[in-house]
């Protein structure tokens, strides 16, 4: 991430200095966790005098010094992986075979072997501070001839590999967690109140991830710890102690202080990589406030109108969103700007901008559900349950409009529901947001069995098509195809579908396939309905059951922010705005707000997109991604519920269909 946004002048000005803070930190607090490693490495009870004077001398001796400079070049670099690796949006696996392709990627692997390589600098410090037989790698013995040889000190060597394992487990579990996912948290804290918050925390992690890293490291030291051990002896000439019990074996692992070195290393180690993660969460989410105007012209590029039309960075464009809605809040004096009206020209750009740029976000949310429904409603997971039969062969006109109708045709007593095609035509003139969740819906996964026509469906009608535009009015509506229309060629450019005399011109005029092609497409067929039923193939490729779902809300944060910012300025806009700025974008604002209620009702209403998530182990991951579906819809609620309690009797004033006129009387009366 560093690499392609090291231009931008916010990761150069603001971003980076943040993350040398939050290193620095991380350094700073480094001596007193050093000191409780030591005292709680050498603990003694019996003799708590001689454990007391030990563990000062330690502290101040040469040893400790070189260690520590050590320790703090692992976490400069452990804070440079942070800044190169984290993310906004986390990059969820819909699937295993997704999950390894991630934990496979080259990126993944020079993390790993990075982390590595750092595992095994933490265990030799943590080595030579423990000291006693842990203290070198190679230690004089005597064997069966009687003459002084050097051997290996497996000692020394289980702790080194015991880093290395612990490690190359965390970059792992990185990947699995998505602990390079930053989040932005609701409470706005200061940053010594945040971390003091989440310290007990980060111990409790370190020592309870220590202990599955430890009882995992026995095992495979168990099984293959004679490998590692033969290569050094090799390579540095060194000898077998035989007057000892090997490591690798049962007798040899059932040291209590072994184990308890082990523990308290891996503990230690995962304890400062988790810090500096903490305190690089904490610095780079702190809040930024962006100009709402300047009065330079070369200072235009940093404020908030322009920096919310920013495709990169996102942690830019989430730090203003986030600006945006606490400014909506809590400052007038700024919302006054952002109702002001240029001079000269009278022209409200700040406004423009920042509704233009929600609207989109809000937009493109949307067309995500609409095309994810629609998706799960052609793939058989919807039609398998109304229907016994296993027919996949049909036309893919009809399976379009008979998957739409049956969702959403009208019926007496309920409130009445916009059908899919419509919610993306009166959405398509809206601009696309630069920001895209890492989910998109399988029309081209080789298993999916999406027809042509859904994937028109889905699609942006033209410009010029009488049913361009967020909002439709009623002439409009009533030249344009009918509501309840599922043609796909309507749906695309407002045109009447070609002649069947036109279409079968146009077929006749297409070659044949040759009989090659037609060979090695029936080829294709039969081994992909091989390998579809071989049950690895099925446990790689099947998808998660909650995964689809929260990566279709992995960017809900800023969707979250766009509802409360809108919602916020619109009610203040009733006593605040002077000019009357906002009163010309309510109607679409209503109605994006409606359409997106609409599609997200319609989503909780699939399987599994209901359930609340398990509750995952102790883990620095942060697992609030996982319940952004269920902010999103309180927000929503809330921020259409913010506006009608503010205008109330003068939204039948605002223009709007009549489909949305009645879904708000219901917010009106309380009814949602």
């Amino acid at each position: 991430m560093f690499s392609a946004e090291q231009n931008c002048w916010f990761v150069r000005k603001v971003i980076c200095w943040r993350a040398v803070a939050s290193v620095a930190w991380a350094v700073l607090l480094l001596p007193p966790t050093m000191a409780v490693f030591v005292v709680l490495s050498r603990f003694s009870l019996l003799h708590p005098i001689q454990w007391i004077s030990e563990c000062l001398s330690l502290l101040t001796s040469a040893s400790a010094i070189f260690s520590f400079i050590l320790l703090c070049s692992v976490v400069v670099v452990v804070g440079f992986f942070n800044l190169e690796y984290y993310t906004v949006i986390p990059s969820i696996a819909c699937s295993k075979i997704d999950l390894f392709g991630q934990l496979l990627h080259p990126r993944q692997f020079v993390h790993s072997l990075a982390h590595c390589i750092m595992g095994v600098i933490v265990a030799w410090c943590c080595a030579i501070t423990i000291g006693g037989r842990y203290q070198t790698l190679g230690s004089p013995c005597t064997q069966g001839d009687g003459g002084p040889q050097m051997c290996v000190n497996e000692y020394h060597l289980i702790l080194l590999l015991a880093g290395a394992f612990t490690g190359y487990s965390h970059s792992l579990l990185g990947v699995i967690h998505n602990m390079n996912y930053v989040s932005f948290h609701t409470v706005q804290q200061y940053k010594y109140l945040r971390f003091k918050g989440t310290l007990p925390l980060v111990v409790k992690c370190s020592a309870t991830q220590s202990l599955y890293s430890v009882r995992n490291y026995l095992v495979v030291y168990f099984f293959l710890g004679y490998v590692p051990k033969a290569w050094i002896c090799k390579t540095l000439n060194l000898q077998l102690n035989s007057s000892l019990h090997p490591l690798d074996s049962i007798a040899g692992l059932l040291d209590l202080s072994l184990l308890y070195h082990l523990w308290i290393t891996g503990t230690f180690l995962l304890l400062t990589w988790y810090i500096t993660l903490l305190l690089f969460r904490i610095f780079v989410t702190e809040v930024y406030s962006f100009p709402v105007q300047s009065s330079f012209t070369e200072d235009a590029h940093q404020c908030l109108p322009k920096v919310l039309t920013d495709k990169q960075p996102v942690i830019l464009k989430f730090l203003a969103l986030q600006d945006m809605a606490l400014l909506s809040q809590h400052s007038p004096s700024r919302r006054l700007e952002v109702f002001s009206l240029s001079q000269p020209g009278g022209h409200p750009h700040n406004w423009n901008a920042i509704s233009k740029e929600c609207l989109s976000l809000l937009a493109d949310l949307t067309q995500r559900l609409v095309a994810h429904h629609d998706t799960v409603a052609t793939n058989g997971r919807a039609k398998s349950q109304s229907t016994g039969s296993d027919k996949k062969s049909a036309s893919s006109e009809s399976s379009v409009t008979s998957g739409t109708e049956d969702l959403l045709s009208p019926r007496p007593g309920v409130v009445i529901r916009t059908p899919a095609s419509a919610l993306v035509r009166s959405l398509a003139g809206v601009p696309r947001s630069p920001l895209t969740a890492p989910f998109t819906p399988d029309l081209d996964s080789p298993f999916s069995f999406s027809s042509p026509a859904l994937r028109r469906l889905a699609r942006t009608p033209d410009a010029f098509s009488p049913v361009y535009g967020g909002l439709q009015s009623p002439h409009v509506m009533r030249r344009g195809p009918k509501l309840w229309s599922t043609s796909t060629d309507t749906q695309t450019n407002g045109s009447p579908p070609p002649s069947p005399a036109s279409a079968s011109s146009s077929t006749l005029a297409v070659s044949k396939p040759s009989l090659l092609a037609q060979f090695l497409q029936s080829r294709k067929e039969q081994v992909k309905n091989f390998l579809a039923k071989r049950v690895l193939i099925i446990y790689l490729f099947s998808k998660l059951p909650e995964a689809s779902s929260q990566a279709l809300f992995a960017d809900g944060q800023s969707h979250i922010w766009a509802l409360e910012g809108l919602s916020h300025l619109v009610e203040a806009s009733f006593s605040e705005d002077q000019f009357g700025v906002v009163q010309t974008s309510l109607p679409s604002i209503l109605s994006s707000m409606l359409i997106l209620q609409e599609a997200v009702d319609r989503h909780f209403k699939l399987p599994h997109a209901s359930s609340k998530p398990v509750r995952s182990t102790c883990s620095m991951g942060d697992p609030s991604y996982k319940t952004l579906r269920f902010a999103l819809r309180a927000t929503l609620k809330t921020a259409i519920y913010r506006i009608t309690t503010t205008f109330r009797e003068h939204l039948n004033a605002v223009p709007m269909s009549a489909e949305h006129r009645k879904r708000l009387q219901q917010f009106l009366e309380y009814k949602e």
